[in-house]
């Protein structure tokens, strides 16, 4: 795990000191961003509450404006970042004729460019003055190559055998062309035009050497919005997120992160340290899903809708109690409820980092919302994290009627990288 010390001179330079509006002066608290030392950075200033944040001239950085997490980290930025308020995903095809000599140009650039971003700082070349005004907002941009990566770079002998496609489930109605693709990026920030930028200036960054193949959008609840920290809602109106695994349990980095040495022959030791994300665009049919009472819906899901405890009673952390039957003799948790199915005792441990947004893309030609959740998990290996549980819930989830599969990709994320790297460098240059 990295060190940390705490300091009140190391605050990056923003976008707004580098148009000489706004210097780094405050306080600046230093905290862990999870496992593996992403720094997280807070530049505070005394003042009352809403105005701290960077200052010069009286103008200042909000807290939630001026959190930067550090992009040169043990682990990519992204993974156990906090969850963001905006959030954008999208993948890139390599351009016909391009191959490993123009992917790892591409990978040095975008690195700088997220480098720069995430500190602050305004993009290396031909800014466009989107985020000029905003601190660093949280950013966190997070790549990944997929499996028809290792093809187009004449790499397929270090292609790891966890990036095989993932296997075929009866529910998915996938669309081909919102799915896999060479290249996958993720960006999140508490702020939708420092998102926004970040998107902007890496599509700018591709050039020739690739086309984006999909891109979609994604929100989650603001920072503060809540009268203390919770656990996410999602579109449902459910709390989403409670079974999460925990960096503060032993075996997190087991379940999540590739060992250092990395399994499998020694070419895919790159991938130490790294995670396997998985994509999967799930539409919500809300307007089934609204018709159903509160009673139903909590029958479906197999938790309390107001606090996420399950139906045996507690609190959201409570362990549910499968084995408790109710009056009518029935198990208090239906047999069939999602909470039940995806249960890590009910999946031989399997777990995986769920880390989602919401989308919302308008209303459909039959008057419905084209709205759901963006599933992202993370894991060390998909066959042992996402996959099983999958083929359970695949079987007979009562939630099932209310959803639909219709894109999905998995991607190999490397590790972090070092100071002086770029992203995938011990991949493409090893």
């Amino acid at each position: 795990m990295t060190s940390v010390t705490e300091s009140n001179t190391d605050i990056a330079i923003s976008r707004r000191k580098l148009l000489g509006t706004v210097g780094a002066a405050g306080a600046t608290g230093l905290a862990l961003g999870g496992t593996g030392g992403a720094l997280v950075q807070s530049a505070l200033a005394e003042g009352p509450p809403g105005a701290a944040g960077a200052s010069s001239g009286g103008t200042r950085l909000s807290a939630v404006g001026a959190t930067q997490v550090a992009f040169h980290a043990d682990r990519q930025a992204g993974i156990t970042t906090p969850l963001q308020a905006k959030g954008h995903v999208l993948a890139f095809d390599l351009a016909p004729g391009a191959g490993r000599k123009e992917a790892a140009a591409l990978m040095r650039r975008w690195s700088d460019t997220a480098r720069r971003l995430m500190a602050g700082e305004t993009a290396p070349t031909a800014d466009t003055g989107i985020a000029l005004d905003a601190g660093p907002s949280s950013l966190t941009v997070t790549f990944g190559f997929g499996h028809s990566f290792f093809e187009r770079t004449g790499l397929a002998d270090r292609r790891p055998t966890a990036l095989d496609p993932l296997p075929e489930f009866s529910a998915d109605r996938l669309d081909p062309q919102r799915s896999n693709g060479d290249l996958w990026v993720q960006i999140g920030a508490d702020d939708g035009l420092v998102a926004f930028h970040a998107l902007r200036s890496l599509q700018k960054d591709a050039g020739e050497a690739a086309r984006v193949r999909w891109q979609m959008n994604g929100f989650n609840r603001s920072p503060g919005a809540t009268a203390a920290p919770m656990t996410a809602r999602n579109l449902m109106g459910q709390v989403d997120g409670t079974n999460n695994p925990k960096p503060s349990q032993p075996d997190f980095d087991k379940r999540i992160f590739v060992p250092a040495g990395g399994p499998g022959p020694a070419e895919h030791a790159w991938m130490g340290g790294g995670s396997y994300a998985v994509v999967r665009r799930i539409r919500m049919l809300l307007d089934e899903w609204d018709k159903r009472s509160l009673a139903q819906q909590e029958q479906v899901i197999g938790r309390t809708k107001a606090t996420g405890a399950p139906l045996t009673g507690g609190t959201e952390t409570s362990r549910m109690e499968l084995d408790k039957l109710g009056p009518d003799g029935k198990p208090v948790i239906p047999a069939n409820a999602h909470a039940r199915i995806s249960a890590p005792e009910q999946n031989g441990g399997a777990a995986m980092l769920r880390r989602p947004f919401s989308f919302h893309d308008g209303i459909s030609a039959d008057g419905a919302p084209d709205a759901g959740l963006l599933f992202i998990c993370w894991q060390a290996d998909p066959l042992r994290g996402f996959v099983p549980v999958q083929r359970k819930l695949d079987r007979g989830d009562a939630l099932s009627e209310f959803i639909r599969h219709e894109s999905s990709g998995l991607y190999a994320v490397p590790p972090g990288p070092r100071a002086g790297e770029y992203v995938g460098q011990r991949l493409l240059e090893g």
